[in-house]
């Protein structure tokens, strides 16, 4: 099984009655079901999904909280226009794991239109002298993500359109997760100089859910 392929549901999800068919709806499709400490509801991931993070000390965690949230989601347009995909915030109304710092862009439909995607989606933890703003982007593979989540949200009782599921690839950008991943990397940067302290490669053993 593909280490990479899994489905995330969110504390809240765990507070569901549906929350035990909505783990066996992704054990049933091949996505192992796992719980993140971080963002809201549930998100499916595939070898094409990619997942950045980004810290920066604080002072006062109450504070520059929205500021954060904004940057975050510029940094992603950003990133995204320089793949040539025409993003902007926002999401379509009854998105995947809905929330007001998301990001969306024009999707090619299976009718031969556009209509407006989520592309990906922000999220945030504050601890003692640290924040981490972090988000998931959907790559490629849109379809078998929505043919997942839509079992999932519905036994969760939580509206979701599948059509609202839009990829890079589908906003006419590239399906390759590296690329997409090094635009983020570019833009997170933002020209300060970087290196790479460790890389190793992650195996069944050594993958954190």
């Amino acid at each position: 099984m593909d280490p990479h392929r899994h489905l995330a549901f969110g504390r809240r999800d765990a507070n569901e009655s549906g929350y035990g068919d909505a783990r066996r709806a992704a054990e049933k499709r091949g996505f192992p079901p796992v719980e993140r400490s971080v963002g809201g509801r549930a998100v499916a991931y595939t070898g094409t999904t990619v997942a950045f993070a980004a810290l920066e000390p604080t002072e006062d965690s109450r504070s520059g909280i929205t500021e954060r949230y904004e940057s975050g989601v510029d940094t992603v347009v950003e990133a995204f226009a320089s793949l040539g995909v025409d993003a902007e915030p926002g999401e379509p109304p009854d998105s995947f794991c809905p929330g007001d710092y998301s990001v969306q862009a024009p999707c090619s439909t299976d009718g031969g239109g556009r209509r407006p995607g989520k592309i990906a989606g922000i999220a945030q933890r504050v601890t003692a002298g640290a924040a981490m703003v972090s988000g998931v982007v959907v790559v490629a593979d849109r379809e078998e993500i929505r043919d997942v989540l839509d079992p999932i949200y519905d036994a969760l009782d939580v509206p979701f359109d599948p059509d609202s599921v839009g990829s890079v690839a589908a906003a006419g950008g590239p399906s390759e997760p590296e690329r997409v991943a090094r635009a983020l990397e570019d833009a997170l940067v933002d020209g300060r100089e970087r290196s790479v302290e460790r890389l190793r490669e992650a195996t069944d053993t050594s993958r954190e859910a």
